[in-house]
Formats: structure tokens, sequence, C-alpha cells
């Protein structure tokens, strides 16, 4: 990657409700440590809810609970 260029890894499915282990984000966001400062790596769900998509079983609630790991496992990594 270009030195001025940051890297989003987008670790959290917003196709099914069930929830990633928080310990399997993580490894997935220190493997790509490997290669890429910390500093230039950020987490994110994979893409948009689109909640009226076909297939997409995702309640509100399900989507609300994706953010919130989100957010709790960046705090933690980059805090």
């Amino acid at each position: 990657m270009p030195k001025d260029k940051d890297v989003v890894l987008g670790l959290i499915t917003t196709k099914e409700p069930t929830l990633e282990r928080e310990d399997d984000v993580r490894w997935r966001i220190d493997q790509a440590a490997r290669y890429m400062p910390l500093e230039r790596l950020a987490l994110s769900p994979q893409c948009g809810f689109a909640s009226i998509a076909a297939g997409n079983l995702l309640s509100e609630a399900d989507q609300w609970k994706k953010l919130e790991l989100v957010v709790k496992v960046a705090r933690k990594t980059w805090t």
C-alpha cells in the first residue's frame, strides 16, 4: 500500500445475524497488522446493511449489535 493510504478492514458481515466473536475479529486485525502498521488500519462492517434487500435476514436490533461490536473492538484495539 502507498504510505499515504489507510486500509479499512470489513470484518463484520452485514448479510447474516450471527455476531462475530470478538477474539476472531481481533485475530484478523492482528493478521492484517503483520503487513501494515496498526495505525493505518480501521475496522468496519463489510458493506451497508441494505435492510430491504431480499435475503438479508438482519433485524434492526441485529444491525445495532453489529455496529456495537465494531465500536467495542475498535476501542480495545486503537485506544
